[in-house]
């Protein structure tokens, strides 16, 4: 199966959900192999549960932090290794994250570009962020966390170009909301992206677990 993959986020507005471990129970035998959450809005004993019952079904686990100082960032990449996740998307890229999830066996997808506020804003110029991107996979991290629909400026056209201009995994992560925005990603191909949100307010279908395989469906068809 070719495509894009499809990480399903157990979030909403950046968020994890309450009910995020019966939502994925209810899902975990649909088509989605990558099933995430954030940092925010569960316990550290919760997020180990959900994580490792993610991974006893045979998906991988992916954690996605919204934070911004070294201090935090390396609070989630240590969050990220006592719960087992496979990955740690978002933070700011610090050599010490990198190098923290290099020896504990974390592909690390750190943010690019110009990243604030939560829910996230992205700015910054493709240019910038294709040699960020660089840098940051010549030093070890496994790919990118790329934030292109939440960016100030032609977000299409961002998206584009970063994954066309770098030799990196990328993932198009936050308010992929329409089968006009699958047909973008589609036809750019990245590693991967993640929906979230849209799959609480019933955009690709009425249920959750119908949705997710009408996702996988649609991108790998």
């Amino acid at each position: 199966m070719n495509g894009p993959e499809l990480i399903v986020m157990l979030t909403r507005n950046d968020l994890t959900v309450e009910n995020a471990y019966e939502i994925f129970d209810e899902c975990k035998n649909t088509k989605a192999e990558y099933w995430g959450f954030k940092e925010e809005g569960i316990s550290f004993p919760e997020m180990k549960k959900l994580c490792a019952y993610i991974k006893e079904c045979g998906k991988t686990a992916v954690l996605e932090a919204v934070a911004y100082t070294e201090g935090k960032c390396l609070s989630a990449a240590s969050v990220a290794k006592e719960c087992g996740f496979d990955i740690l998307m978002g933070t700011l890229y610090y050599d010490s994250v990198n190098d923290f999830c290099i020896e504990h066996g974390i592909k690390y997808m750190p943010f690019i570009g110009e990243v604030s506020g939560r829910p996230s804003v992205l700015k910054g110029s493709a240019e910038e962020m294709i040699r960020e991107t660089n840098h940051h996979v010549e030093h070890g991290a496994f790919g990118v966390d790329l934030l292109g629909y939440r960016y100030v400026g032609d977000c299409v056209r961002l998206n584009r170009e970063l994954v066309c201009g770098v030799d990196a995994p990328v993932c198009v992560a936050g308010s992929i909301d329409s089968v006009e925005r699958l047909d973008e990603i589609k036809r750019i191909s990245p590693w991967a992206f993640t929906v979230g949100s849209a799959f609480f307010e019933n955009k690709f279908g009425d249920s959750f677990a119908s949705q997710v395989d009408f996702v996988c469906d649609y991108l790998k068809g």
